[in-house]
């Protein structure tokens, strides 16, 4: 059924505004914890479909959604790049980053 299948495109957008609200909270357990979840849902959306194809009207559905998760990601990615940074600082100094 093309349904659920355009079903997992939305579950993994819904994600990804976990994630990005969670990364606008500098809340980055939460950030890690949702991504595992995309990770699995995309998983399971590359399973799925081998099997199953999407009606035109949600392959342009797919489209927006697939818009929508990049600026997400773009997103994510900028808010995370201090917090990336502060790591690698920590870690080139021979400290580990997680103490602090």
């Amino acid at each position: 059924m093309s349904q659920i299948l355009i079903d997992y495109y939305k579950s993994i957008e819904e994600s990804s505004l976990k994630m990005l609200d969670a990364a606008k909270s500098q809340d980055w357990e939460q950030v890690v914890r949702c991504e595992g979840v995309c990770a699995v849902l995309i998983e399971q959306l590359r399973v799925r479909s081998r099997s199953e194809d999407l009606l035109p009207e949600q392959r342009r559905e797919k489209s927006k959604i697939m818009q929508r998760i990049l600026y997400n990601d773009a997103q994510i990615r900028y808010l995370a790049e201090p917090w990336l940074e502060h790591l690698d600082e920590k870690t080139t100094a021979g400290q580990s980053p997680f103490l602090h």
